[in-house]
C-alpha cells in the first residue's frame, strides 16, 4: 500500500517491535519522518536505524512528565506533529483468571498503561496538533474493546475504554482539523501471540483451532495487515474519517461463527 506521507511527521509508542515496529515502518517507507518511541530504547533504536530520516525516542507512556518532555522534544527537532499511533499496550501472559481471582497489582498495571498511558501521549500530540490545526491520532485498540473475551477483564475495560476515548476525542477535535480514529485488531501474529498460542509450547495451543473456528477467514493476521490499516487513516485521502473503529479481525466480529 502506498501513501503519500512526504513532509509528515510521526509519533509510534511501542514501537520497538511488533505491530508498533510494523507501523512505524510502513509510516516511514511512505515518507513520513517517524519517531520509534518505546520504553526499551535499545531495541528502538536498532528499529529506527532501519529507515531514513527516523529517530528512536526513549517514552514510558505511563510517565507524564516524560510523556511531555518527549512531545516537546519532536516539536523542536521536527517543527511540527502530523501523525500519533498509540500503540503500547500490555496484557497478561499469566494471569488469565475470573475476575474474582484478579491481581490487583495487574489490573492496575494494564490499566496504567493501555488507557492511561494512551490519554497521556493523546493530550500531549493534541496540544501540538491543535497549533497548527491539523493531525492525525489513531489508536490501537483490540476486538475485545467490542466483544468481550472472558478471563481477561483489566484487557478487556481498559481496551473497551480506547473504543469510546476515541470517539470522544473525535467529537472534541475533529472540528478543529485533529481526526481520530481507531484499529481493533483481533489475533494478529506478533511474538507474544506466537507465544501463548502458535508456538509449539504455547501456553493456549491447544486451544489455536477453537479460536481460529470463529474467524470467518480461518487464520491469524500479520503485523502489516494492521500496518496498513493505519497507513489507510493517516493517509491524506482518509480526509472524511473521523470517530470510526475499523476492526482489522478477520471477520471476528461481524458474528457468531458456528455450524447448525
Amino acid at each position: 500500500m502506498k501513501v503519500d506521507l512526504e513532509g509528515k511527521v510521526a509519533l509510534v509508542t511501542g514501537a520497538a517491535r511488533g505491530l508498533g515496529q510494523a507501523i512505524a515502518d510502513a509510516l516511514a517507507a511512505n515518507g513520513a519522518r517517524v519517531v520509534y518511541a518505546d520504553i526499551d530504547i535499545k531495541v528502538a533504536e536498532q528499529a529506527a536505524a532501519r529507515a531514513p530520516k527516523c529517530l528512536a525516542l526513549r517514552m514510558d507512556v505511563t510517565n507524564n512528565p516524560e510523556v511531555e518532555a518527549g512531545v516537546a522534544e519532536i516539536a523542536r527537532n521536527f517543527g511540527r506533529l502530523d501523525i500519533l499511533v498509540n500503540n503500547a499496550g500490555v496484557n497478561t501472559l499469566h494471569h488469565r483468571v475470573n475476575i474474582d481471582a484478579f491481581p490487583l497489582e495487574e489490573w492496575d498495571r494494564i490499566l496504567r498503561v493501555d488507557l492511561t498511558g494512551l490519554f497521556y501521549v493523546s493530550r500531549a500530540a493534541a496540544q501540538a496538533m491543535l497549533r497548527q490545526q491539523s493531525g492525525r491520532i489513531i489508536n490501537i485498540a483490540s476486538i475485545v474493546g467490542l466483544v468481550p473475551l472472558r478471563l481477561q477483564s483489566p484487557f478487556v475495560a481498559a481496551k473497551a475504554g480506547v473504543v469510546n476515548l476515541t470517539k470522544s476525542m473525535a467529537l472534541e477535535l475533529g472540528p478543529q482539523g485533529v481526526l481520530v480514529n481507531c484499529i481493533a485488531p483481533g489475533s494478529i501474529l506478533t511474538e507474544g501471540t506466537k507465544r501463548l498460542f502458535y508456538g509449539a509450547d504455547g501456553k493456549f495451543n491447544d486451544r489455536v483451532q477453537a479460536m481460529l473456528d470463529h474467524v470467518p477467514l480461518g487464520r491469524p493476521g500479520t503485523p502489516e495487515e494492521i500496518a496498513h490499516a493505519a497507513l489507510f487513516l493517516a493517509a491524506p485521502e482518509s480526509s472524511y474519517v473521523n470517530g470510526a473503529v475499523l476492526a482489522v479481525d478477520g471477520g471476528w466480529t461481524a458474528g457468531y461463527a458456528r455450524e447448525f
